[in-house]
């Protein structure tokens, strides 16, 4: 009997955290997503395609800037929150993974354990997007890098200073030093480190610094980044964290520290007078707003690429 040989299906390529992308890659999705900014790119690669976005966890930037995205791209999002999806209900993720599969293109999800999405990503057959783990938030710093090049130009060489909690944001950014070739300086609390892992992962590429002094960490450096003390899921501990984290406010005194021509980033939602003074994050040296926006472009360039078939070239 003579005929073709069985077609084995392509795995599908998943966006989980930033060393999924080499640093070439990361470099050619950035420049992507800067075409789609300054409005050179009009092409709709996901015209007739679906992205499912499951929200574990609610979110203003991460829902408006996918949605948004997919549709600019000629795509539809759907909205899945945990009333939504069986998720809620206790279905495992592996088989939420696989009926997903059967009806869209690609899969955005938000929600609190990593080990959720590596799941998701085991068992689906179309591509999944990180939008948010308790362990990492890739598309997030993605955009921030994007907005670092925006107004400082390449990011290698550029000093990160990192100020606050050790967290998913914290970690994403670990990541980004590692694939990129910044030094970064976090100062953290004692016990609330980032993830040691993330962190030896790290260093056996970039110089990543965990110090205690904020102040340590940002003097003479290019960016300021920080986030709120307690983040989703953490509320009930506002007050104890409140207390740890004084003296992590980054304030006017804390940027005069920071190289004259410093950027001030903040991923959103901001506390206005716990992690950074109104001063500050309304101040001449805050990108906050070009870093939110960023979101929608470097999310659009994943998904082109994942979902698009638009090669990074």
């Amino acid at each position: 009997m003579t005929g073709s040989p069985f077609l084995v299906p392509r795995l599908p390529r998943h966006f989980l955290s930033i060393p999924d992308f080499s640093r070439s890659e990361l470099e050619a999705l950035l420049r992507l997503a800067e075409s789609m900014r300054a409005g050179r790119y009009a092409e709709r690669p996901l015209r007739g395609q679906t992205l499912a976005m499951i929200f574990m966890k609610s979110s203003t930037r991460t829902r408006v800037s996918f949605e948004v995205g997919c549709y600019q791209l000629g795509g539809h999002a759907l909205f899945l929150s945990p009333r939504d999806a069986q998720l809620g209900r206790g279905e495992p993720v592996e088989d939420t993974a696989r009926v997903l599969s059967r009806y869209v293109q690609g899969i955005m999800i938000r929600t609190y354990a990593h080990a959720d999405v590596e799941a998701m990503a085991r068992h689906a057959s179309v591509p999944v997007i990180n939008g948010l783990t308790d362990l990492q938030h890739p598309c997030q710093v993605l955009a921030d890098v994007m907005t670092i090049r925006q107004h400082l130009g390449d990011i290698q060489g550029r000093t990160v200073a990192w100020v606050g909690d050790g967290n998913n944001m914290a970690n994403s950014w670990i990541d980004a030093a590692a694939r990129f070739g910044f030094p970064l300086r976090l100062a953290c609390p004692e016990g609330y480190d980032p993830d040691p892992d993330v962190l030896a992962r790290a260093r056996r590429h970039a110089e990543v610094r965990v110090v205690r002094d904020p102040r340590e960490a940002v003097d003479s450096a290019d960016v300021v980044n920080t986030d709120v003390w307690a983040s989703m899921g953490q509320e009930e501990e506002h007050h104890e964290r409140a207390a740890v984290f004084e003296g992590y406010t980054v304030d006017s005194a804390l940027m005069q520290r920071a190289a004259p021509h410093a950027i001030f980033l903040h991923c959103l939602p901001a506390h206005r007078g716990e992690e950074v003074t109104a001063e500050v994050i309304d101040g001449p040296q805050s990108r906050v707003w070009d870093e939110a926006e960023n979101r929608l472009h470097v999310q659009k360039a994943i998904m082109a690429v994942l979902m698009g078939g638009v090669p990074l070239s």
